[in-house]
């Protein structure tokens, strides 16, 4: 059901958040969609996405995102019928179909179906 994950961490600046993670941490920066998204790469299979902060988002906020390798609906009824209760179902996004829920302490996470022209970013190609 899923092909890989990644931590993406709200930010309030993106150019300053893309410089500390890759000039000051000396990582690699993969992709960077403007100031909308940015994935870095964290070594051994970690990718660390870096996205704007929003009303719905605090900035220095982190969140697990899945990305899927079938479709949305697919996915959404089998994680509910495992008990899966979602904050939001398909929010469309840029990039792709995304659907929040959050861990039994609160922790947030999110599945993502993404569209064809973001897929190998979300897979981690490097």
């Amino acid at each position: 059901m899923f092909s890989g994950g990644i931590v993406t961490i709200y930010v309030t600046d993106m150019d300053r958040s893309v410089r500390f993670y890759t000039e000051q941490l000396g990582l690699k920066l993969l992709k960077r969609y403007e100031n909308h998204f940015a994935t870095i790469d964290g070594g051994h299979g970690m990718t660390i996405g870096l996205h704007p902060a929003e009303k719905v988002s605090a900035a220095g906020g982190i969140v697990v995102g899945l990305y899927l390798t079938g479709k949305m609906a697919d996915a959404v009824k089998t994680l509910e019928a495992r008990g899966i209760v979602f904050e939001q179902h398909a929010d469309q996004g840029k990039a792709g179909r995304f659907a929040r829920f959050a861990d039994p302490d609160g922790n947030p996470l999110y599945i993502a179906e993404m569209k064809p022209e973001y897929k190998d970013a979300a897979v981690g190609v490097r």
